[in-house]
């Protein structure tokens, strides 16, 4: 199976930016740094599944202090003296895992968005790459050494080059093995290597606010804007409830478990991932678990649960959505959930994409009341909670 790579470049010592903080990828942007920035919307990308990071060699602090764990972030690689000899090295550390597609983004671009990621990943094609760009606006002039005005150049179809980068793998790797034989050296960018090896590059329109911090101003700019800007956190709620009836195990969040009766359903009947797939599609109100897999076609019959959770979480990430906890309670008189809780949190995190400290699986009784207290079925109600891009306006307003 083809998967799909990101290598993010962070190698750079930022000699521009100055002062006596360190590398710009590991400066304080909000809670977090420039870097982590970069990286979660690759992370929380539903079409990504793997993410390496090429850093400076003297940089390990730094880089374990900036990145949290995450199930699809591999161990970071040593870059080389240059952009361009970093890439190579972070593409040769990922040569050995079946990649189709590779996105290459720069460590400073903190506010890179999913539609970015998802359309520049459309474009890529066997020899056809593409990079995410936006049109130059302001009026460009050609000077002399001294200063002088000595031409005004048309900015009709000129882009500013930006990342994500998208390629075929085989073909990028190729494209710098290629520039290194031919000793090609200064390119500043990939796209500017698949150029040089005569490959298709195509433009992906994408915002200004897509910026890379280069300056101290930039990074004062990305500060404002993260502080003025409404963070967008959403929860929804999920409720399911399933008859029982006699069989020889049920399902519940992932996890078969050895009882006298079974969960009634067309699907697999998992009450707990239905409760958490209306809870995820509640934060960007897109319906419920019917309306997307209605009972009454075929193709769901005996499904397993954890493909509607994961269409719920590919929705919800298409959308720009990082989840960031997902909270499930079990009502049931038997079976015991006690012993099977972890191994069920560790389900929902496995799909989610998540760590396990962000899932929670609670269970309760109904002291005896009422169908669920008469042994007749199973409940579960559901809370996800998603981050999206921040809104624009000022907190407080």
């Amino acid at each position: 199976m083809q998967r799909i790579a990101v290598v993010i470049v962070a190698a750079g010592r930022g000699e521009r930016m100055g002062g006596t903080e360190g590398p710009k990828q590991y400066r304080e942007l909000g809670s977090k740094s420039v870097l982590l920035h970069s990286a979660e919307p690759f992370l929380s990308h539903p079409d990504v599944d793997m993410v390496l990071v090429v850093i400076h060699r003297d940089d390990a602090g730094l880089y374990e202090a900036a990145m949290p764990q995450h199930p699809r972030l591999l161990p970071p690689v040593f870059g080389g003296p240059t952009r361009q000899q970093s890439v190579l090295h972070g593409l040769e550390a990922i040569a050995g895992h079946h990649i189709g597609k590779v996105l290459i983004h720069d460590a400073a671009r903190p506010f890179v968005s999913a539609e970015t990621i998802s359309a520049v990943l459309a474009v890529v094609a066997d020899g056809i790459g593409a990079i995410a760009a936006h049109p130059v606006a302001d009026t460009l002039k050609r000077a002399s050494a001294a200063g002088d005005v000595k031409q005004t150049v048309s900015r009709d179809m000129l882009f500013a080059a930006q990342t994500p980068q998208g390629f075929m793998f085989s073909d990028i790797l190729a494209a710098h093995r290629l520039a290194v034989a031919n000793n090609t050296v200064g390119l500043t960018d990939d796209a500017s290597v698949a150029e040089a090896a005569d490959m298709q590059v195509r433009i992906v329109h994408s915002p200004s606010i897509n910026f890379k911090i280069t300056l101290e101003p930039d990074l004062q700019i990305a500060r404002m804007m993260l502080g003025n800007m409404i963070p967008d956190v959403r929860t929804g709620n999920g409720y399911d409830v399933h008859q029982l009836e006699p069989g020889d195990h049920i399902t519940l969040c992932g996890v078969e478990i050895a009882h006298s009766q079974k969960l009634k359903g067309h699907s697999d009947a998992d009450v707990g991932l239905h409760a958490l797939t209306d809870a995820l599609l509640g934060t960007i109100g897109d319906g419920d678990i019917g309306s997307h897999f209605p009972p009454s076609d075929m193709q769901w019959k005996g499904a397993s649960s954890d493909r509607f959770l994961a269409h719920a979480l590919a929705l919800v990430r298409a959308k720009g959505g990082t989840i960031t906890h997902l909270d499930v309670s079990l009502i049931c008189e038997a079976p015991r959930i006690g012993p099977h809780r972890d191994a069920m949190r560790a389900c929902i995190a496995q799909i989610a994409g998540i760590s396990i400290d962000r899932v929670a699986v609670k269970a309760t009784t109904n002291e005896k009341i009422g169908f669920v207290g008469r042994g007749e079925g199973i409940a579960a109600i559901a809370t996800a909670t998603a981050v999206f891009a921040p809104t624009g306006g000022t907190n407080g307003n």
